[in-house]
């Protein structure tokens, strides 16, 4: 097991500490945040650096994945993803053993896909991008990096949703439709048109 650090500590963090548990491919050695959580736990791991402290972190650990949720606009995850990454970390692909993930779609790195999601065949996922516990995603979809597919979201076969998108719990979005830049999908809706 590779040891990794998680960036950012509130309630995504959370949920992705019970992934990685399962996953059991990483150690968790401890969570960046807020200089005032140093010293404080989150689900029994500690808070022990802040983001400042990124670039002598990735001296002795070489893993890092970004914890920090996204209700909207992702400016903070691409920020501390950026950051985290030109420190020199390795920002893997965290996948929920409860998930299924076809061999024939591809992840990029530091997307993390929580439990019960099902990714069909020949799709894409560009980076830093999170879906959400029971996300369905069909075939041939491509999903833009830094992109968040929220809990429940049914994307259908030959769907493009550009970067930095987020869809809400419970929306489905209707096949072959191609949706732009910065996109927001309030929950429950059904996208038929863009």
């Amino acid at each position: 097991m590779e040891d990794i650090i998680l960036i950012g500590g509130g309630g995504h963090c959370r949920s992705v500490i019970d992934v990685i548990e399962q996953e059991q491919n990483f150690k968790i050695v401890g969570i960046v945040d807020k200089q005032e959580l140093t010293g404080t736990r989150v689900l029994g791991y500690p808070v022990i650096a802040t983001d400042d402290d990124l670039p002598e972190l990735v001296k002795t650990v070489t893993h890092a994945c970004i914890t920090v949720g996204q209700v909207g606009r992702p400016d903070l995850r691409i920020k501390l993803f950026e950051q985290a990454r030109d420190c020199g970390f390795n920002l893997p692909v965290i996948v929920s053993p409860r998930a299924y993930v076809s061999e024939h779609s591809e992840i990029k790195s530091g997307t993390v896909v929580m439990h019960d999601v099902l990714i069909n065949a020949n799709v894409s996922i560009g980076e830093n991008c999170i879906i959400n516990s029971k996300a369905l995603i069909e075939h041939d979809c491509i999903i833009g990096a830094h992109s968040h597919i929220s809990t429940r979201v049914v994307i259908n076969g030959g769907v493009t949703i550009a970067e930095r998108s987020f869809i809400g719990s419970g929306a489905i979005v209707i096949e072959q439709l191609r949706l732009n830049p910065d996109c927001f999908i309030k929950a429950g809706s059904l996208v038929k048109s863009t």
